[in-house]
């Protein structure tokens, strides 16, 4: 039997934003997916967009479904219109630092607060759509949490087949917080952070990553038939995020390319004077281990992310 198809909006701290529903004709889990969260993020939106219109197919005819899917594939409408990397335009506060949300903070505390409540909450399992903004360049990866749904969250992550996976730890070592995966997994739902893509660009390889990857994640969920991605190498396990920041405002650069080996005490960039006479700083790696991501814009404030980086 075809899969019924629901399109429609729904208000997030009003906004309509745009969403997909997707039922099967047979019990299933409820898969959540979003992309958008960051505004210029366009690899990860171009692909969801692309694989849950495969999946209602014309007329509902898309493979057999069991379960539901919800797919919002931009939810950062404010930044997305803006072209605004990482932030807000209209508080200047960046959307995935801020869930589970607060119903009476600013709009992207607010839009936090109801794409949780509306939109993850109550799922089986989710998954966050990512790649690099405008400038950053990326290593393909994706990240789950440590909690009470870790063993299905790693086993959604591996699925999704990208090169590498990030086990996140809690505690004060951890680069950021308030992520929608995060706020997941502490509603004990499997969640996963996915990132393919770099640069705000749509690359064809990139999307492909990101339709792959829901697809093997659906029959990892047990709602299709087909590849788990279970029959593919196995992603390499990353235990550390290492975020570098610069002491010093000036000109970045990297000295390395994402992916690329480093070892501990490695210089892996350079920040000079803008006039280009002075060295300002020397970036050295603090362990082994590879770029994940790598700021491609020169320009760098005091305190400003140059590079994340991934460590057994």
């Amino acid at each position: 039997m075809a899969a019924t198809v629901r399109r429609h909006a729904i208000e997030l701290a009003g906004l309509q934003v745009p969403v997909v529903e997707v039922t099967g004709s047979a019990d299933g889990p409820r898969l959540t997916v979003i992309a958008g969260v960051h505004g210029c993020e366009y690899a990860s939106m171009a692909g969801v967009r692309k694989w849950v219109n495969g999946l209602a197919g014309p007329d509902g005819s898309g493979p057999d479904l069991r379960g539901s899917v919800v797919a919002v594939p931009v939810l950062n409408l404010p930044a997305f219109e803006a072209r605004s990397p990482f932030v807000v335009p209209e508080d200047g506060k960046n959307l995935n630092r801020f869930f589970p949300g607060d119903p009476d903070g600013t709009i992207t505390e607010r839009l936090a607060h109801g794409a949780f409540t509306k939109l993850i909450t109550g799922s089986d399992a989710y998954i966050d759509a990512h790649c690099g903004d405008q400038p950053e360049a990326l290593e393909p990866f994706t990240l789950y949490e440590v909690g009470s749904a870790q063993e299905k969250a790693a086993g959604l992550a591996a699925a999704y087949g990208l090169p590498y996976v990030i086990r996140q730890e809690p505690g004060p070592g951890r680069p950021i917080t308030g992520t929608s995966s995060s706020a997941a997994a502490a509603a004990g739902i499997p969640a996963i952070t996915a990132e393919a893509g770099g640069c705000g660009l749509i690359e064809a390889a990139a999307v492909e990553m990101h339709v792959r990857g829901l697809t093997r994640a659906l029959a990892y969920l047990g709602m299709t038939s087909g590849d788990d991605g279970s029959g593919g190498p196995a992603p390499t396990k990353l235990s550390q995020f290492l975020w570098l920041r610069a002491r010093r405002a000036g000109w970045w650069e990297p000295t390395v390319a994402v992916g690329e080996s480093v070892a501990k005490g490695q210089v892996i960039g350079t920040v000079t004077s803008l006039d280009g006479s002075d060295l300002l700083e020397s970036i050295e790696s603090p362990a082994d281990g590879l770029p994940i991501f790598i700021t491609t814009s020169p320009a760098v404030v005091a305190d400003g992310l140059l590079l994340g980086l991934g460590a057994a």
